[in-house]
């Protein structure tokens, strides 16, 4: 059945477009959606035929249950109302999970990159860039500023697209400020519509280069302000064992 689906994904974006005609589609399911990936994620938020989006719905949810979905209500607190995730952040089932997208707001065009952006619109599927391109009508998401969409294949009921700044050279306070404000503007939104948990990756550390040590304490701190008035569950989010460790500083100090 999955491979079955992949098939016929890979027949139709090849066909889509004649760029495509000639690459060699290989036997090992594996390869075949990594090919997938990148054709996906390649592809302008144009007009699709709407079974292509089932079958790509039924191809994700088959996916989901392979990897598994874990209800972030049932995370042990670190301290109240705060968790501390290392994981997939598209098996979480939650209100919202946070993307930190660029200013585009319409996914990583990479076809293979690993950054969360891409992720995330991989795994909910063609149907967030459509979103995302229909409210944006070709304007660009300023730094700290959000864009909500639903979440589609995603066990979170909303993906939530911020952008943090990329750093070259030295942190400034307009740097600080936004990235502050990714938080605080994708929180706000949460309270504001009685979301009970929010997800947050490490919002510009990695390819954007803002040092995780300093990213941590932004992040940390603007939640912080928020939940002293408010009831609702962050978890903060890591990819790595040393970004984990990163933020367990925290509270180990």
């Amino acid at each position: 059945m999955k491979e079955e689906l992949i098939d016929n994904l890979l027949n139709y974006f090849i066909n889509e477009n004649k760029e495509y005609s000639n690459i060699d589609i290989p036997n090992n399911i594996d390869e075949k959606r990594q090919i997938l990936r990148g054709l996906i994620n390649l592809r302008e938020p144009i007009e699709i035929d709407e079974e292509v989006l089932k079958l790509e719905d039924k191809l994700l949810q088959i996916e989901l249950n392979e990897k598994g979905i874990v209800d972030v209500l049932e995370l042990t607190e670190i301290e109240k109302n705060i968790s501390l995730y290392l994981g997939d952040i598209t098996t979480l089932k939650t209100d919202a999970i946070v993307n930190a997208g660029n200013n585009y707001g319409l996914g990583c065009f990479n076809p293979t990159h690993k950054c969360i952006d891409n992720t995330i619109h991989t795994y909910s599927g063609i149907r967030l860039r459509l979103e995302c391109n229909d409210k944006l009508k070709g304007k660009t998401l300023s730094n700290g500023k959000i864009l909500v969409c639903n979440g589609y294949n995603l066990p979170s009921k909303y993906v939530i697209t911020t952008v943090g700044p990329e750093i070259r050279g030295q942190i400034t306070k307009q740097d600080e400020i936004d990235l502050s404000n990714c938080y605080k503007n994708a929180l706000k939104y949460a309270i504001d519509n009685n979301f009970k948990s929010i997800v947050f990756p490490s919002i510009s550390t990695g390819l954007f280069g803002y040092p995780i040590s300093k990213a941590k304490l932004t992040a940390y701190n603007s939640v912080k302000e928020l939940l002293k008035d408010n009831d609702i569950k962050v978890i903060f989010n890591v990819y790595s064992k040393e970004d984990y460790d990163e933020y367990q500083k925290l509270w180990n100090n």
